[in-house]
């Protein structure tokens, strides 16, 4: 089962946008059934990047949200602006 990683989601709030600057992390919604390995190649998959860390939390809400730490070869800034997450 691949994860629905969802682009489209709206500007990230500030404590994500600091995520993406200070932690080379970017932030997405997935798939409540996907788990961190599904995240991480689907992530490589669909934006053909290096992945080095998945952490992923259940929101209230029933939402997944998966903070993905990209490898030190890629910029996060860089690669959200590239996919449309800022």
């Amino acid at each position: 089962m691949a994860p629905k990683a969802k682009k489209e989601a709206p500007a990230p709030p500030k404590v994500e946008a600091n995520k993406i600057e200070d932690n080379n992390t970017l932030v997405f919604i997935v798939d409540v059934k996907a788990n961190k390995h599904q995240v991480k190649q689907a992530v490589k998959k669909l934006y053909d990047i290096d992945v080095a860390k998945v952490n992923t939390l259940i929101r209230p809400d029933r939402e997944k949200k998966a903070y993905v730490r990209l490898a030190p070869d890629y910029d996060a800034p860089d690669v959200a602006n590239k996919i449309g997450i800022i």
